[in-house]
C-alpha cells in the first residue's frame, strides 16, 4: 500500500446480538494476508466485545490495533471520539491495511458514513463497504419490534400516524445503509426461518442487496472485504429515517450494569436471564461471571430468551469480578427489578 492509497474501512452493523463480534473474530483469524485494526463501539459503560477480540489478538491484528469506545455511540460523538480514534489507528508505527468498525447494536450507520467526509480523514480513508448482520431467527419472528402485527394494523388504520417503534427504525436504517446483508445464526433459523428473514430484509431494502446466510461468523472474507463501495460518496442511495437531522437520540434505550457475587449454579443464572427477556422485555445481556470452583471466567451472551455461555479464559491474577450489562428499551429497564431477578439466582437460592 502506498502513502497515497486510502485505507479501506469495513463498517459492520447489526442489531444487538446479531453476531458482529463473532464475525470479526473470524476475519481476524482469516486476514487474507492483511494487517487489520479494529474499532469496537459499545452501548453502555462496560466493554465486553473489545475484551473478547483482544483475547484473539495476534501478529496480524495485535492488541494495540484493537480500540474500544464505550459509553457513547460513535455516530453521535464523531468529533470527540471517532475522528481522533481513526487518526490514532492510521498513525500506528505499522499502518493497518484494513480497518474493521463494529458499531453498537443501537447505532445508525449513516451518520457514521457522513463522518468519513471530514477533511481530517477524507483523503486518507474510505468506506470499503457496510455489512449489516441480521439474526435470521429473530427477524423471521419479528422480534426487532415488540409487536410488528399490531404496528402494521395501527398504521393501516390511520395513514397519518407513524407508529414505527425505535427498534424497527434501527433495523430498517441498518438494512438501508448496507452493501451486503448477512443472515446470521442460519442453523437456528432453518430453511423456513431463512426464507422468512430474507423476505423481511428484501421488503425493507431500498435497492436489491446480496443476502447471504451465515453460521458462527463463518463466511469467506473475500465476499465481504474489497467491495470498493466508497460508501461515503454514495449516501443518497442509503435512505434513513433520520435524514435531514443532525443527530439522533438514544433516549429510547437504556443500560444498567449489574455486579454479582460468585455464582454457584450457572444454569440458574441462565434461567434468570431468560426470565428478564420474557417478563421485562430485556433485549440483551452480556458480560463475565465468576463461577464458584471454576478457575476460568464464564462469558455470557444473551439475545432475548436465547442465552449462551462459555468459559473463555483463566482469571489468572485478575479480580474475580462478575459483571453483566443489561440493555433494553428505556421504559423496560428497571434496575431494581432486574437485580431482584438476577441476584437471588447467582447464589443458587
Amino acid at each position: 500500500m502506498t502513502e497515497l492509497s486510502k485505507i479501506p474501512v469495513t463498517v459492520i452493523t447489526g442489531f444487538l446480538g446479531s453476531g458482529k463480534t463473532t464475525l470479526i473474530r473470524h476475519l481476524m483469524q482469516n486476514p487474507q494476508g492483511k494487517r487489520l485494526a479494529v474499532l469496537v463501539n459499545e452501548f453502555g459503560p462496560v466493554g465486553v466485545d473489545g475484551d473478547i477480540l483482544k483475547s484473539c489478538a495476534d501478529e496480524n491484528c495485535p492488541a494495540e490495533n484493537i480500540v474500544e469506545l464505550a459509553n457513547g455511540c460513535i455516530c453521535c460523538t464523531v468529533a470527540d471520539d471517532f475522528i481522533p480514534t481513526i487518526e490514532a489507528l492510521m498513525a500506528l508505527p505499522q499502518k493497518p491495511d484494513h480497518i474493521l468498525i463494529e458499531t453498537s447494536g443501537l447505532a445508525l450507520p449513516k451518520p457514521l458514513l457522513k463522518a468519513f467526509d471530514w477533511p481530517a480523514i477524507r483523503s486518507r480513508i474510505t468506506v470499503d463497504g457496510v455489512i449489516a448482520l441480521a439474526d435470521a431467527e429473530a427477524v423471521a419472528a419479528g422480534r426487532f419490534a415488540p409487536d410488528v402485527a399490531a404496528v402494521e394494523a395501527q398504521r393501516a388504520a390511520d395513514d397519518s400516524l407513524d407508529h414505527e417503534t425505535p427498534l424497527s427504525e434501527v433495523f430498517e436504517d441498518q438494512i438501508s445503509c448496507a452493501d451486503i446483508v448477512l443472515l446470521s445464526k442460519a442453523d437456528l433459523a432453518g430453511e423456513a426461518g431463512l426464507a422468512a428473514a430474507r423476505a423481511v430484509v428484501e421488503a425493507e431494502a431500498p435497492r436489491p442487496l446480496p443476502i447471504l446466510p451465515m453460521e458462527e461468523g463463518r463466511i469467506d472474507p473475500q465476499v465481504i472485504l474489497g467491495l470498493n463501495a466508497a460508501a461515503e460518496d454514495d449516501l443518497e442511495t442509503r435512505p434513513s429515517h433520520h435524514d435531514g437531522t443532525d443527530d439522533h437520540e438514544h433516549d429510547d434505550f437504556d443500560t444498567v450494569v449489574i455486579d454479582l457475587p460468585e455464582i454457584v449454579d450457572p444454569d440458574a443464572l441462565k434461567e434468570a436471564i431468560t426470565r428478564l427477556a420474557r417478563e421485562q422485555n430485556i433485549l440483551r445481556v452480556k458480560g463475565y461471571v465468576a463461577v464458584s470452583g471454576k478457575p476460568m471466567r464464564m462469558l455470557v451472551q444473551a439475545v432475548g430468551e436465547r442465552v449462551r455461555s462459555q468459559y473463555d479464559q483463566p482469571w489468572g491474577d485478575a479480580a474475580r469480578v462478575s459483571r453483566l450489562v443489561v440493555i433494553g428499551e428505556h421504559d423496560d429497564v428497571d434496575p431494581a427489578a432486574i437485580r431482584a431477578v438476577l441476584l437471588p439466582e447467582t447464589v443458587g437460592a
